[in-house]
């Protein structure tokens, strides 16, 4: 008797067992951005891979807080910037290698996918795929003046009529637009501090021409709005927004490029579910499925053909801002070494007291 009930009882545990784990394979947890996977693709991607999606929003400090504080475990596959993959990876181990073989590669921009690769690459080894990205450019009132690089921000017949903000992307682009490449510098400390001091002469030489020094968005859209500016140094997404409400307001890919940051795909390291989360990379890169994330999110992604199947006043705008050409100038953010933004610190600090 209690034998059978010893028999009953093991093999009710293991049954139980076996349940638990039939339900963990077939559930997906997800760390991602606000509006990076809606509620429609959520369905649709349950319906068709027989996933459960279990979705936890966050941003790049929280993803590394929570994978670092678990070892890389709790998650299935997050969404890190790519310039955020490998300093945590070579850090904190927190994600494990992306199997090359399991990505229709096909699916991807080749351009965004060979740069997200280049730039997660750690020991030999890609941990990152390029999902939503967005650009900074110029927006201009093309009805007021006509621009094509960041140094026409500083023409004399724009002074005191544009605005920029005084952080490191403005040092970024102005080094490019002197035909030079910071990123290339990011491990040359010496050189890269004597390249940032040159973009800072230049930035003080421009202060006469910036009405203000634009630190939240409102401030900046109202004074594009208001024609208290002509032009600025602002993202592509706020640049169709005004274009939507003015439409001599345009947003434009620099001559010396945009510079761009991409939101990847990266599987941690613990993580119990990689066939789950290699299907939702791939779900997600088929074009009309990336058309429903752009319209969620507001940018543009990786898919290759997407921007085709966007709808209405935003596809527009893109194939505006960005012929295929300007897409592939784009200057992609690399891993920032330690070290390089107290040397910009330094060279903002001086323009900001420069009279």
């Amino acid at each position: 008797m209690n034998l059978n009930r010893t028999v009953i009882a093991v093999a009710g545990l293991c049954l139980g067992l076996a349940s638990t784990a039939f339900a963990q394979e077939k559930t997906f947890r997800l760390l991602t951005w606000a509006d990076y996977a809606p509620a429609a693709v959520i369905e649709q991607f349950e319906k068709e891979s027989g996933y459960k999606v279990e979705v936890t929003l966050s941003n790049n400090e929280e993803m590394i807080s929570k994978l670092r504080a678990t070892g890389g475990a709790g998650f299935d596959l997050a969404q890190p910037s790519q310039d955020r993959i490998t300093g945590p990876q070579k850090e904190f181990g927190i994600y494990k290698p992306m199997d090359l073989s399991k990505i229709k590669s096909e699916l991807f921009i080749p351009s965004m996918l060979d740069a997200t690769k280049k730039n997660t690459t750690q020991d030999g080894k890609v941990y990152g795929m390029p999902h939503i990205w967005g650009t900074e450019g110029l927006v201009v009132n093309t009805k007021l003046t006509k621009m094509a690089d960041y140094t026409d921000l500083c023409r004399a017949d724009v002074k005191g009529k544009v605005s920029m903000r005084l952080k490191r992307p403005t040092l970024i682009s102005f080094a490019f637009a002197a035909g030079k490449d910071p990123f290339a510098l990011y491990n040359d400390p010496k050189a890269y501090t004597a390249l940032m001091e040159e973009v800072g002469k230049t930035l003080i030489a421009c202060k006469p021409n910036v009405k203000f020094y634009w630190d939240n968005k409102d401030q900046l859209l109202n004074g594009m709005r208001t024609n208290e500016i002509v032009a600025a140094q602002m993202w592509d997404t706020g640049g169709w927004k005004l274009n939507g409400e003015i439409s001599d307001i345009q947003y434009i890919a620099p001559k010396s490029g945009a510079t761009g940051w991409i939101d990847t795909f990266a599987i941690p390291a613990k993580g119990k579910n990689d066939a789950a989360a290699y299907a939702w990379i791939n779900f997600n890169m088929r074009p009309e499925i990336a058309a429903k994330v752009a319209g969620s999110a507001g940018n543009f992604t990786a898919s290759k053909g997407a921007d085709d199947l966007t709808s209405g006043k935003l596809k527009e705008q893109f194939k505006a801002s960005f012929p295929e050409a300007a897409i592939k100038n784009i200057k992609w953010y690399p891993a920032v070494p330690a070290g390089l933004e107290e040397i910009e610190g330094r060279i903002l600090d001086r323009i900001k007291a420069a009279q």
